[in-house]
């Protein structure tokens, strides 16, 4: 059995924690990525941050003691290299820099703080140019907690991207104002108008799920009706059997309606008639700019 590349990423998001371990196997045809385990903490950062702009002393201790645990992993995974990265809601917490320094001081673990932009430099850097077509314009979709990412891409070449703070828990504490809306649908109109026949990929836990509940293999698409379809159901549930009879995570079945709608309203201003769903997101393409770094 060839051994691999072992490499480890660390993405903290608002919604989750989650600590990602994956080998790399070359065989002359390029990288194979083997996702050999994800660990997902779901402390939720957002519900402070966006309704407090700061992360409650409480919520910082299960930080620190989750990234302490998240350490001890990598430490015995024993990788080549490990990144870690947190997004939307430690960019808005005031005290997001002095959490940073304390992770740092407790854990050893450099936390990043990255951009918006950067989020989505990360996230399409995931080989997904395997789902596309030769000069097909796509618009990737990646919904967090506090933020959508959007970016458009043609030949594997970013043409434009832009970060908007809209996301699945800042929907839940009704935390998105019109103009919030009104400003991404701007945007993507004046992006894509002018494009025929634009493809959308969508990525980010919510999405992955309703694929799932749609019964859909990974890289499958799903229509804009059938998102639409499957969030009319799950609002029929309560949050109590939305986690016994659908089977969802806790901190995943309060978002997911929520989610839905974003994904959605992007398809519609944009045009697209279906969404992928290769089911990656950003610590897949942290692990992939692990990898190519490694490869210098």
């Amino acid at each position: 059995m060839q051994e691999g590349l072992r490499f480890a990423a660390i993405d903290v998001g608002s919604n989750a924690m989650r600590l990602f371990f994956c080998r790399v196997l070359e065989n002359g045809h390029g990288p194979i990525f083997i996702k050999e385990s994800m660990i997902r903490m779901p402390l939720r950062l957002g519900h402070d941050a966006f309704t407090e702009n700061i992360i409650s002393d409480n919520t910082c201790n299960k930080f620190v003691n989750t990234m302490y645990g998240f350490n001890s992993l990598i430490q015995a995974y024993d990788p080549i290299s490990f990144k870690a990265c947190a997004t939307e809601a430690m960019r808005q917490a005031k005290n997001g820099l002095d959490l940073v320094n304390r992770v740092k001081q407790e854990t050893g673990i450099n936390l990043n703080i990255i951009t918006g932009k950067e989020e989505a430099n990360i996230i399409i850097s995931t080989h997904i140019d395997r789902y596309l077509q030769m000069d097909q314009h796509c618009l990737y979709v990646d919904v967090g907690g506090g933020s959508t990412e959007l970016t458009i891409i043609k030949n594997k070449e970013t043409l434009f991207s832009k970060s908007f703070s809209i996301g699945s828990v800042r929907l839940l504490e009704n935390q998105v104002a019109k103009k919030d809306w009104h400003k991404m649908k701007e945007w993507i109109i004046d992006k894509t108008s002018s494009i025929k026949n634009i493809q959308s990929i969508g990525s980010g836990g919510n999405i992955n799920k309703i694929l799932t509940l749609l019964k859909k293999s990974k890289g499958k698409s799903v229509t804009i009706k059938e998102i639409k379809n499957v969030i009319k159901k799950i609002k029929t549930y309560s949050i109590h059997d939305r986690i016994v009879k659908l089977e969802l995570r806790p901190d995943r079945a309060d978002v997911i309606v929520h989610a839905g709608k974003i994904y959605s309203r992007c398809m519609n201003w944009s045009g697209s008639d279906n969404m992928i769903v290769p089911q990656v997101g950003l610590a897949d393409g942290m692990i992939s700019r692990l990898y190519d770094d490694f490869k210098k």
